[in-house]
């Protein structure tokens, strides 16, 4: 079943690997260091948060990317509430997922302030509304009924999981995201670029992280 806990071996620096996919959850290097250059400043944050700013994810893993969001959104003194969706098609356990986060003591007390709710589909803190929709993302994406404002698109390698970046599934990301929304991805595969260009979104190529070269941006028009 798609919800079920995935199988997983773990480096000897912590690093959860996807039996499934073998593929590491996070950068070998820094993987809170890799979230803040793609993910934050790759969407414009903070400098475009809002109250109800919404944003929608790919692949949640560890928890990782919404810890860095979530403290930069603290960090930033943003007014009022983040949203944050969620999808993923094989939710890690509660233990597995503090197991991985113990690696990054920079988020270390914002952990243990959301580990109670691992685990759990919906959470709401006053500065956080949580929600993760389980299954699979090609039908749950589409089903959804909101718009995102920045899109984290953190699925394992287009090599090892190219059902995360077909073309229909970068449609639905674009059809699901606000007017000048934004999505950011650590892959510059050729095939994602052309088809989020295609999907509609204005498409960059930036500088990556670390050992990789490029990344990738783009913007709904």
């Amino acid at each position: 079943m798609q919800d079920q806990p995935p199988e997983l071996d773990w480096t000897e620096g912590d690093v959860p690997v996807a039996t499934r996919f073998d593929d590491p959850y996070f950068s070998l290097g820094n993987g809170l260091a890799e979230t803040a250059h793609v993910f934050l400043a790759g969407n414009g944050l903070p400098e475009r948060f809002r109250d109800g700013f919404q944003v929608a994810e790919l692949g949640f893993g560890t928890g990782l990317n919404l810890l860095a969001v979530l403290k930069l959104w603290r960090e930033a003194g943003s007014p009022g509430t983040l949203r944050f969706t969620t999808f993923e098609a094989y939710p890690m356990a509660p233990g597995d997922m503090r197991r991985a986060q113990a690696a990054f003591p920079e988020v270390a007390a914002l952990s243990q302030e959301l580990s109670p709710y691992w685990g759990k589909s919906a959470f709401t803190l006053p500065d956080l509304d949580f929600r993760m929709v389980t299954g699979d993302a090609r039908e749950t994406v589409p089903a959804w009924r909101e718009r995102a404002d920045a899109w984290f698109l953190d699925g394992f390698a287009p090599a090892k999981n190219p059902e995360m970046w077909e073309e229909t599934l970068m449609q639905a990301v674009h059809d699901h995201t606000a007017p000048s929304g934004t999505v950011a991805t650590y892959t510059a595969a050729g095939h994602v670029r052309r088809a989020l260009a295609a999907a509609g979104f204005e498409v960059t190529r930036a500088p990556g992280f670390g050992r990789k070269r490029h990344m990738t941006q783009g913007r709904r028009t």
